[in-house]
């Protein structure tokens, strides 16, 4: 009996040591500004990257390998950064959003991100 009731007080230390252990976290308060931050400052890098390179440059295969980098990751990081933003604006909203309107809103905002980019290059260009 005596040995029964030890390995009855080992399971339930363990079983409080599990739950302990796989208690939920709360994250940092400013872990989605900091990740937006990183993402638009690599979006950034990236496309300073494409626009540093010259079209003559294009012709030897050699040198495609830093561009295709640049596309790949900054579209990777831009990407992402989109699905920060809607997800924030429908935490912000108090409501969960289906898979259908996060990937509009998604589709919306990545949109109105490349229109604006545009308006910003032709300005530029002018």
């Amino acid at each position: 009996m005596g040995k029964g009731a030890s390995m009855s007080e080992a399971v339930s230390s363990f079983e409080a040591l599990l739950y302990e252990a796989l208690a939920p976290v709360e994250p940092p308060a400013d872990l989605a500004e900091r990740l937006e931050s990183t993402l638009t400052a690599i979006t950034e890098i990236a496309a300073e990257e494409l626009e540093a390179w010259e079209l003559s440059a294009m012709r030897d295969p050699r040198n495609w390998a830093r561009p295709a980098a640049a596309v790949v990751v900054g579209g990777t990081a831009g990407a992402a950064l989109v699905l920060v933003r809607a997800r924030r604006r429908a935490r912000r909203r108090g409501r969960a959003a289906t898979a259908w309107d996060s990937a509009e809103r998604a589709l919306r905002d990545v949109y109105g991100e490349a229109r604006r980019l545009m308006d910003d290059e032709l300005g530029r260009i002018r």
